[in-house]
Parts: C-alpha cells; structure tokens; sequence
C-alpha cells in the first residue's frame, strides 16, 4: 500500500493576465512578472514543483516557457521548474531540448519538461504547420525528443523534419538525462504511447470526477511493466483556488473561472457554465477551491482514491486578482500540503 511518503506537490499556471487593485486587467509584461514572484513565494513556501504552460492567446502572457523558468531560477534555491506544457508538435525537439537543458544548468539541475499536444491550436498556423499533420507531428517529434535524452549523437529521419545524421547536441546536462513527463487528457493511445517511452504520465482533469481516470493510471502502469520500464510516479493536475475561507475563495474565482470557461467552451461547443456547475464542480468534481483545510481535504481525497504520486494545482484560472493570487500560492505550501501530508499519514 503506498504511504504517500514520496508524495510530491506542485503549482501550474498558464501565465494568466490577472487584475490589479481596481479591477483592471493587468499587462502581459506584468503578468509575467507576477508568475516569476509567485514561483519565488512557493519555492519559499515548500512547493515541489512549479510547472509553466506555453500559449500564443491574449488572454496568457506565457508563451516561451523556458524564459520564465530561467528568470525564476535565478531567484529561487529548492522547486523544480517545469513546462505544462511544451507544444512539441509545433516546435523543434532539438531546440526544446537545448533550451530545458540550459534551464537545468541555470538552476543547478532542477529542470524538467513535460511534453504535450496542447490545448489549443493557435501555435500550428503560428510556426507553419498543418493541422492535417497533428497526429503525425506529435508522433514523429516525440520519437526524436526521446533519443536526444540519451545525449549522445544522434541519427533519426522522419517526414517532418530534416533527418539526423550522428549529430550531437549540446548543451549536456550534469545529470546525464533530463526528467520528463507527458501532459494525457486521457485518450487510451496517448497512454500507451507515454509508457512506451518510459516518460512519467500528468494527467489533465479539468472537469467532473477524478475517479473516472483510474483506468488510465491502471492502463498506464500495465504497459510500463511490459515494457520492462521502472516504476514511476504518476501525477494530476487540475483548476482551484485558496483563500482564507471557502466563501472568499468562491467569490475571488467565480466571475474569473467563468469567463475563462466560457471564452474556452464558446470554440468547443460547450454551454456557458452556470453557478450551479461551478458550485457542484467546487464540491464532487476536479475544482479545488476553498479554504486550506477545504483544498487540502479533496486532494487528500484524490490522492488517496487514485494513489497518485505528484499533484498539482492549477491556480491562475482567468483574469484572478493578483495580489489574491500571491496570497493563495502562500496558503497552498504553507497549510494546504502539511494538511494533506497530515491528513494521509493517519490513513
């Protein structure tokens, strides 16, 4: 039975422009900053991780994540720093590598990426590529990002990009291997293809019961062991929000949460999101918002039911208020994490 000892903690952001004192939108310069002085005050709370997302959208001000993260070790001793995630399809795995690991060397070896699809698209007619190609892009570049992980020369040929012949690529990181993970939202094929690499597995659940993707976690350690890989963590990531007290935090994401939804959901179908679903994800679904005791209670929750090894909070969700949001990065290390460490070890 796991005891959750080894049980890591993280914080996602996708750099959203949040609101100043009087209610109006801040800067994308601004907002930048405001993720480099949230990613200080968690290294200074106890946070495990802090994991930046890439978006080419107005409404996110992050869209090379790698430069944040440099600009963040610069000024932080202890979390890690990760992509959530790097568009690999529209970018080149050479470059993304090279880029990771000069943040690993910057930080003194707390780098890591996580590799995904993404949500949106807005990076494909960006950087020229085909949306007839989405499929194939992921694919082919996910097989080259793994052979340059071995750092040594390198020989690949694809349709995508121009061939590899023994070329080797710099810089090397002191490690020898840089960590990486791959963000699923939950397809069986994306699954399969994370274990296969032997890649660590976040899953994206944004909506409804966490406990529906136990079979993705069990799918995903079945095919680990196949293929003889080492056993590896597997962690979750999802929306949420912490105050000082449960109304306060509805209050502070409700508006925020909703506008965000709703501008997502208005490309993809999706009815505007009523209080009611708000409140109802708030208190059985995948939103974690409320006070600490509140939060860390439904992730103690999650964690325990899905037997998860790293959960992270995502906790810019819309145009927040930014000093609330500093504040709720504070709540989420100082109480929220002790609570759930607390809370598990009396299971």
């Amino acid at each position: 039975m796991n005891t959750f000892e080894n049980l890591e903690f993280g914080l996602d952001t996708f750099g959203d422009v949040p609101t100043g004192h009087s209610g109006e939108l801040l800067t994308q310069a601004q907002a930048i900053r405001a993720t480099v002085q949230e990613a200080i005050v968690a290294d200074q709370a106890g946070v495990d991780v802090i994991a930046v997302g890439e978006h080419h959208r107005p409404e996110y001000a992050i869209s090379s994540p790698e430069t944040v993260l440099a600009g963040i070790a610069t000024g932080t001793e202890k979390i890690r720093l990760g992509s959530g995630v790097t568009v690999l399809s529209s970018d080149d795995p050479v470059r993304v590598y090279q880029r990771f690991a000069t943040v690993d060397a910057l930080s003194n070896g707390r780098a890591e990426v996580m590799l995904g699809r993404g949500s949106f698209t807005e990076s494909f007619p960006l950087f020229g590529h085909d949306m007839e190609d989405y499929e194939l892009l992921f694919d082919e570049k996910i097989d080259l990002f793994h052979k340059l992980l071995d750092e040594k020369p390198v020989t690949w040929q694809g349709t995508k990009r121009a061939p590899l012949n023994d070329m080797d690529v710099f810089p090397k990181t002191e490690s020898g291997r840089l960590s990486t993970w791959v963000g699923v939202g939950g397809s069986p094929q994306s699954v399969i293809r994370t274990a296969h690499y032997g890649f660590r597995m976040m899953l994206a659940v944004i909506g409804g019961s966490p406990e529906r993707f136990a079979p993705y976690i069990d799918l995903y350690r079945r095919v680990n062991d196949q293929f003889g890989h080492p056993t590896l963590p597997v962690g979750l990531h999802s929306p949420g929000f912490v105050a000082d007290t449960d109304e306060l935090a509805r209050e502070l994401m409700f508006d925020a949460y909703k506008e965000q939804r709703d501008r997502i959901g208005a490309s993809r179908g999706w009815s505007p999101m009523g209080r009611d679903e708000f409140e109802h994800e708030a208190s059985e679904g995948s939103l974690y918002i409320g006070s600490p005791e509140t939060v860390a209670r439904k992730i103690a929750k999650t964690v325990k039911s899905l037997d998860i090894g790293r959960f992270d909070l995502i906790y810019s969700g819309g145009p927040v208020d930014a000093g609330a949001r500093l504040h709720a990065v504070e709540l989420y290390g100082d109480k929220v994490i002790p609570m759930v460490r607390e809370m598990l070890a009396d299971q």
